[in-house]
């Protein structure tokens, strides 16, 4: 079975043709459970999410600030699997529609075997992987595998990226690239800067493919402020933290699909 590539691609075109940004929403497999976690796909994507990123729970996060990490070790200490994120991302998909990423760290891929992983994938509706440690230089595998199986590649981007850097990031890349809007980690930011503006500028003037800013944005506001200039919009801490905010699990779903619906409305506000 083929994965969802073009299914992605189809969604970030759909969102350009309607002069928006795509609304792209992180959240970790396995939070608060593995039930509990699709229930939250679906509440994103009821409120307003035009794709979704299933975050593959890890241990040594680079790229997770303290949120994030916190709903991970929740996952973590809940037992969860590789298969209880493919899991996720076959029923999200089969109750959703829209495209679903996993986004994880390289270690857990190296050792479960890449063509397991890609088949998988590709086998429960997955569109691709976000592999944020992942060097292009050694990505050559992976993208073997993924490319047979028909998912995307999706590399990050960082403002410390130099234009040759660059360029050969997004040459290697699919489905779209991810422009980390500071350097840091994941969380909430009181404004995302003019440093994501640029980036998204100088990576513009490599590729063809859209350019998705993802790091700090929590709101509508800072959402209409990314849209006025990037292809997507990318959150998740805001969501993880609507979530372990609440009191229990039903809250947590209605504060999320709520501030889904926010974004949604952020996006097309530019």
């Amino acid at each position: 079975m083929s994965g969802n590539v073009e299914l992605l691609s189809a969604s970030l075109a759909q969102a350009k043709a309607e002069d928006r940004a795509a609304l792209i929403a992180y959240l970790p497999a396995g939070f608060p459970t593995v039930d509990g976690g699709i229930e939250a796909v679906k509440a994103v994507v009821a409120g307003g999410a035009d794709i979704v990123e299933v975050g593959l729970p890890h241990s040594d996060p680079v790229l997770d600030g303290p949120v994030i990490q916190t709903a991970d070790d929740i996952a973590l200490r809940g037992g969860v699997r590789i298969a209880d994120v493919m899991r996720t991302v076959r029923e999200a998909y089969a109750a959703t529609g829209v495209p679903i990423l996993v986004m994880t760290y390289w270690n857990p891929i190296d050792r479960y075997g890449v063509e397991r992983f890609t088949a998988e994938l590709a086998e429960a509706g997955g569109a691709g992987c976000i592999l944020p440690d992942l060097p292009v230089q050694e990505s050559a595998l992976w993208r073997e595998h993924a490319d047979k199986h028909g998912l995307a590649t999706v590399f990050v981007v960082a403002p410390s990226s130099k234009d040759e850097r660059l360029a050969t990031i997004t040459a290697a890349g699919s489905g779209f690239v991810y422009a980390a809007s500071l350097m840091g980690v994941t969380g909430t930011r009181e404004s995302v800067g003019d440093q994501a503006q640029d980036l998204v500028r100088r990576t513009r003037a490599t590729t063809a493919l859209p350019v998705c800013v993802g790091l700090g944005v929590s709101n509508a506001r800072q959402a209409a402020e990314v849209a006025g200039f990037a292809d997507g919009v990318i959150v998740g801490s805001a969501f993880v933290k609507a979530m372990l905010d609440a009191p229990d699990e039903a809250a947590g779903l209605a504060a999320v699909r709520s501030l889904a619906g926010q974004l949604a409305e952020g996006v097309r506000k530019r």
